[in-house]
């Protein structure tokens, strides 16, 4: 004779099945993607030394050591978002930070590997900062007409903001200024032995170069704000950037008490298609971890959100990052 179980064991059979199924799912949410932990060696391409992205690498670096033992984590230098693209691409990096706006450009040019680029997570914004000696007449970028301005290295992101804003001010790059291609690692030094009149520089606030310059040269913040209209007339590329205002205390020895208008643009975290999905899951999950640790050192990085991490435009989350996502919204 076939015996079936009383209804209130079947329900309970049934109720155990179904909360064993849905443990099942949740742990594979919350387990990075593949069989195994990560490990190896793997390199961040970062920036210029005395720069945000350089900074941000290092302390990243430390919570990577901690939260993903097996991965050794290496810090190589770029001469910005464009070189780090490119980095990326060729295989020489397996992570990046880029801005948005670079991203895009990168994109526009066709360049190789574009189609293949995905991104872990949107970071911090940058603030577009020209600085000038205390004293100088500056007032606009439209009064750089004549002058040496530094403009960042070439493979910058600075450098493909500055060009723009160039155009904005109504100012020929190549003829109506003397454009010295050097990066944050220079231009301080160079603005405060009178080989430059003005530099422009483009990073999360505050930058220790610009703080350390003023530390040392009495030195001023340009408003770029009157430039926003003109700018954002020059269509698609410029829609990446917002206006913004640095907070009286990004430089307190600078600012006096006083907020600067500029723009402003975001950060990503890149990657490829390519990367393994287990160890993007866990780099992303890293980033987001270490938000507060790093954001007391590098001010900037409180605002790694997870609220705004997703919002990656003009690149798609990698397959590893959004597995990340979906696991902490269960």
């Amino acid at each position: 004779m076939v015996m079936f179980p009383r209804p209130g064991r079947r329900r309970a059979l049934t109720a155990a099945t179904a909360a064993l199924a849905l443990l099942g799912l949740v742990l594979w949410l919350v387990q990075p993607v593949g069989s195994a932990a990560p490990r190896g060696r793997v390199t961040l391409a970062t920036g210029v030394p005395t720069g945000v992205y350089a900074r941000y690498g290092e302390l990243l670096q430390g919570d990577v050591a901690r939260e993903l033992p097996g991965v050794d984590l290496r810090l190589q230098r770029s001469e910005g978002s464009i070189d780090n693209l490119r980095q990326l691409v060729s295989g020489r990096a397996a992570f990046t930070i880029a801005t948005a706006d670079a991203v895009a450009d990168y994109q526009a040019r066709r360049e190789t590997g574009a189609d293949r680029l995905r991104a872990c997570a949107r970071l911090y914004d940058d603030y577009m900062q020209l600085v000038v000696p205390r004293g100088s007449a500056v007032r606009s970028a439209r009064d750089l007409r004549g002058l040496r301005v530094g403009v960042g290295a070439d493979g910058s992101g600075v450098q493909l903001i500055t060009r723009r804003l160039m155009t904005a001010a109504g100012l020929d790059f190549d003829s109506d200024i003397t454009p010295v291609r050097v990066g944050i690692d220079r231009m301080p030094s160079m603005l405060e032995h009178d080989e430059l009149d003005a530099f422009f520089w483009s990073g999360g606030l505050p930058t220790l170069a610009v703080q350390r310059l003023a530390q040392r040269f009495p030195v001023r913040l340009v408003q770029l704000g009157d430039l926003i209209p003109a700018l954002h007339r020059q269509g698609e590329p410029t829609r990446y950037y917002r206006a913004a205002v640095m907070p009286a205390d990004a430089y307190p020895r600078v600012q006096n008490g006083q907020a600067v208008k500029t723009i402003a643009v975001a950060n990503l975290l890149v990657t490829t298609d390519r990367e393994d999905a287990a160890l993007t899951f866990g780099i992303t999950r890293t980033v987001i971890n270490s938000r507060d640790a790093i954001g007391h050192v590098v001010h900037a990085a409180q605002n790694v959100d997870l609220r705004t991490a997703v919002f990656t435009d003009p690149l798609a989350l990698h397959a590893g990052a959004r597995k990340y996502y979906v696991s902490i919204k269960e």
